[in-house]
């Protein structure tokens, strides 16, 4: 799409949603009353959970023990950031979702993934069901209400740009004035030619040629710029970055131990690299400018330039208005990959000799890397846009109270379970619903706090900082937001050290984003499982697994039964597995995850399928639920591990507790029933709907809110077409069952 289609595209499509949410207006059309609310500085972390974090008294332990968790000591240093969080509060029993997308999506809509659709991390297959819609009640938007004006810069991963009308000027449609950015989220694949064609694929590991130490490695070269001009790098000093490494970050290609001249015909400036070449989209007001790849804005490193974004956004801001900035760093997402040298002070020591491709100890050394770049990004955040200062040592000098700025960082799922630091469970972390996949860091600082430097022990769900959001503008997000939202408040918290629990349960869910036609992302081998979280081969790959969907073709193990499509689940690979070799089937993890608890114990819920072998010889879909007691002891936290399972009928209170918990979650379950035909969400399905479906239709045709289900089928199918029509026809006029809340 080209940036005047996107910017009309944008411009038409939020007035259509945004018809009530003006800025400075309520629902009602009255000015909203009351002062300016503070300035709002939201920075998420990416796939660092609480076990990561020592300020919260975990972050690793001294001595591992050997085998594989060798590397798994002391996590991540992370001065700047907890320096804030020994100046505010520190929310030690935070939940958000298994997945990135429905953990963000969490943040700016208050609701839980089964009211949203997006159940996993979105993928380029999942339609526009399983992303926000344009039609509801976003953070910006919401803010909007009390003449905020909102900017994010970084990983957005909400919606589009695949199977959405609005494509690539999603974050805009969606209530945000600027966007500076990825919109599809993810870092790519890491180029293992550095750039160069003339370079076989798979030679240099991480993406950058290294040093002359390591085999293949380089002490000088000539470093040329997509506009052809050309540096050359010297042999590195102890300080610096190996020349190949050095060239990357700048923007170019390395061509080793060569002098400038006339660039190589081989150069390649239209590859993406993992974090330093990656697809840029800025929107202001609308306009969206896709970044060419040649384009040095889109080529450094992704946490400098997300930060740098962030400082000319925030610089530049009028007194007169508030602002949210979110702050969306990609890091340490993988692919796992070397952050510059001199974004990791106090790691002096060679780095382009770690090995990118999986090595256990190595990836989480460079995880570790990549996350205390993002603190020192994080840290010049703060003293160059005036919320901190430097003290004689170099350390933050941050005062909560020097500005009208709330802080709040958080973490978007838990830790990827290669990453993750003990005593925490490598086999039940990102992507499952047990405490090491969706529990937590989360700090708040700002004027507001009293007693800072404290923690809050007291349950808190992500789907909070909505209401949070509103709290801070003087809204009340319950009464300004149409339909259920699952948010309770997290400001009494700060102005009251001595509030009791707002929650009584606790709540996190990870499933299957919707595809056309039913379709599932392809089954990935990881170790001795087997998985569909990982969106497409390269991701699965960047997360060292072995691909089986699409494109399949490794016949030493097992040739596919269609070398296009490879295998479909992870069942069918088991059972292709099973026939080969009936010791070699794998474990499968769920498809989907599901926990409730309340102060002492969890109920979790997880639903896969598998090949059974014979005399059954079918797939079949199994159901377990577990109970696990659980608390946030420190250093040494009651997890549930596969250990801890609890048998319900032991005792009298294990049973009560199951029932209830059992119970509960049914109820949420049942919280929003389906209306079919209710395309823009307001409860009913009348001539609106028709009408926002024909113009769909008809100006897209492809995936949007208006595919629905078939009448005689059980998937959509990926179209906007006359199948929809006649949903919103057979439920014409009808009023949709009421949704509800559990807190």
């Amino acid at each position: 799409m080209n940036k005047k289609f996107s910017a009309l595209l944008a411009a038409g499509l939020a007035t259509a949603v945004l018809a009530g949410c003006n800025s400075g207006n309520s629902p009602s059309g009255d000015s909203v009353k009351g002062t300016q609310g503070p300035n709002i500085l939201f920075v998420i972390m990416d796939d660092v959970g609480i076990d990561q974090m020592k300020v919260f008294g975990y972050g690793g332990i001294d001595n591992p023990i050997a085998g594989e968790n060798v590397g798994r000591g002391l996590g991540p240093n992370l001065p700047n950031i907890d320096a804030v969080a020994r100046a505010g509060v520190r929310f030690r029993n935070t939940w958000s979702m298994p997945e990135c997308s429905p953990g963000r999506a969490a943040f700016f809509l208050g609701r839980f993934p089964l009211r949203t659709g997006i159940q996993q991390a979105i993928g380029p297959n999942d339609l526009a069901t399983s992303q926000i819609s344009p039609y509801d009640m976003t953070a910006p938007k919401l803010l909007k209400r009390a003449n905020y004006e909102s900017g994010m810069f970084g990983k957005f991963h909400l919606a589009g740009p695949e199977n959405n009308e609005a494509e690539n000027a999603t974050p805009s449609v969606l209530g945000w004035d600027y966007f500076y950015g990825w919109v599809g989220g993810l870092p790519s694949s890491i180029d293992t030619t550095a750039g160069d064609n003339a370079t076989a694929s798979g030679t240099h590991v991480c993406g950058f040629v290294p040093g002359k130490s390591v085999v293949g490695g380089a002490e000088k070269g000539a470093c040329y710029q997509p506009n052809g001009s050309c540096t050359v790098i010297p042999p590195a000093s102890p300080s610096q970055d190996v020349p190949g490494l050095q060239c990357l970050d700048s923007g170019g290609i390395f061509v080793p131990e060569a002098t400038c001249g006339t660039p190589p015909a081989s150069l390649d400036f239209t590859r993406q690299n993992a974090y330093y070449v990656s697809p840029l989209v800025i929107i202001k007001n609308g306009d969206v400018e896709v970044v060419k790849l040649t384009d040095p804005r889109a080529r450094g490193y992704r946490t400098r330039i997300e930060t740098d974004a962030a400082i000319d956004w925030i610089n530049t801001r009028s007194a007169d208005r508030a602002w949210m900035a979110t702050v969306s760093y990609s890091a340490p997402h993988t692919p796992l990959q070397q952050p510059p040298k001199s974004l990791v002070p106090g790691h002096t020591g060679a780095l382009d000799n770690l090995s990118c491709t999986g090595k256990p100890v190595e990836g989480r050394f460079l995880q570790d890397r990549m996350t205390e770049a993002m603190d020192t990004e994080f840290g010049r955040l703060l003293v160059e846009t005036g919320l901190a200062t430097r003290k004689p040592d170099g350390s933050l000098n941050y005062d909560p109270k020097a500005s009208n700025t709330v802080i709040v960082i958080v973490g978007d799922n838990g830790t990827l379970g290669s990453s993750v630091k003990l005593p925490f469970d490598p086999t039940r972390a990102k992507g499952t619903a047990y405490q090491t996949g969706v529990w937590d860091p989360l700090i708040i600082a700002g004027p507001q706090v009293v007693e800072p430097d404290r923690e809050v022990d007291h349950m808190v769900n992500t789907v909070d900082l909505f209401q949070f959001f509103g709290e801070l503008a003087g809204l009340d997000a319950h009464k300004e937001v149409p339909r259920t939202i699952d948010s309770v408040g997290i400001l009494p918290y700060l102005t009251n050290p001595g509030q009791g629990s707002l929650r009584t349960i606790n709540f996190a869910m990870g499933g299957l984003n919707q595809q056309a036609d039913g379709a599932k992302n392809g089954p990935c081998v990881i170790g001795t499982s087997c998985t569909i979280i990982p969106i497409s081969k390269g991701v699965c790959e960047d997360n060292q697994g072995v691909w089986w969907g699409a494109g399949y073709n490794d016949i030493s193990v097992l040739p596919a039964p269609d070398p296009i499509k490879g295998y479909a689940t992870c069942a069918a690979v088991n059972e292709a597995r099973y026939k080969n070799d009936p010791t070699s089937v794998l474990d499968i993890v769920p498809e989907s995850s599901l926990a409730i608890r309340n102060d002492r114990f969890k109920l979790v819920r997880n639903v896969s399928e598998d090949y059974v072998p014979p005399p059954t010889d079918k797939f079949e879909k199994k159901t377990v639920y577990e109970l696990y007691e659980i608390n946030q002891a420190k250093p040494k936290p009651l997890l549930d591990t596969a250990d801890r399972k609890l048998d319900p009928s032991a005792n009298a209170e294990t049973q009560a507790a199951y029932n209830e918990l059992f119970a509960k979650l049914g109820d949420i379950l049942a919280s929003n029933p389906d209306c079919p035909g209710d395309g823009n969400m307001d409860g009913v399905v009348n001539a609106e709907d028709l009408s926002n479906w024909a113009r769909i239709a008809k100006a897209w045709g492809l995936s949007s809110v208006y595919d629905f289900v078939t009448l005689t089928g059980d998937f959509r199918d990926g179209k906007t077409n006359n199948t929809d029509e006649a949903v919103i026809q057979a439920n014409l006029n009808k009023t949709c069952a009421p949704t509800y809340g559990l807190y």
